[in-house]
């Protein structure tokens, strides 16, 4: 199932035209599900479990057999793995920093393989979102960097933030692409029509 539907997909594509209609940058939106599937995150907290249970249990009840405790080492490990595995719970058990991590190099990859370092006069703009990490992040050419510093997308990239928590994932794309827009249009004004990379929406899977 699509993060967007295909009609606030278009209210995204429709937000960027506009926007590239009074700059000269080139804006390209990418949305993940999730920046990585941290399958090792389960097995390593069902782990740590397992290794404490059993001196646990045999601490405070000191009856079980050796071959017990093995049985219940082994059912915890499993019973933890699977049970981590709950996508909303294997969120949550990964530190912030490992997921913000992971989602900021997972834009800069975005930034690349959709050649936003490439376009002319060096002018692409990313604006890039892993919902799992509530995570977004704006990355732009040396184009657009050279006359609008990192800082100006700050407060911008917090306010989607925002919308990202209280699950309004479209409304923060418009007011987005709104905002920077804004900022654009006053130091990247269009000097020609052109439109070197597509408006809509990327979704990965």
């Amino acid at each position: 199932m699509a993060l967007l539907s295909a009609s606030e997909q278009q209210q995204v594509a429709e937000a960027i035209a506009r926007v590239e209609r009074d700059t000269d940058a080139e804006l390209v939106t990418v949305l993940a599900p999730r920046a990585d599937d941290y399958t090792y995150i389960p097995l390593l907290w069902a782990s740590v479990v397992a290794l404490l249970v059993p001196g646990a249990i045999n601490y405070q009840a000191g009856w079980l057999s050796t071959h017990e405790l093995l049985a219940v080492q082994w059912a915890t490990f499993i019973g933890l793995g699977l049970l981590f595995r709950i996508p909303a719970l294997m969120t949550r058990l990964v530190p912030r920093h490992i997921r913000h991590w992971r989602a900021a190099n997972l834009a800069r990859r975005q930034f690349l393989e959709h050649n936003l370092h490439h376009t002319s006069g060096e002018t692409g703009m990313l604006i890039f979102v892993s919902e799992a990490e509530r995570y977004v992040e704006i990355l732009v050419d040396r184009g657009i960097s050279s006359r609008l510093p990192d800082p100006t997308w700050e407060a911008i990239v917090a306010a989607f933030t925002q919308r990202l928590k209280e699950g309004q994932t479209l409304q923060g794309f418009l007011e987005c692409i709104q905002a920077c827009g804004e900022h654009l249009k006053v130091q990247l004004p269009a000097t020609h029509s052109r439109n070197e990379l597509p408006n809509h929406l990327v979704i990965l899977p």
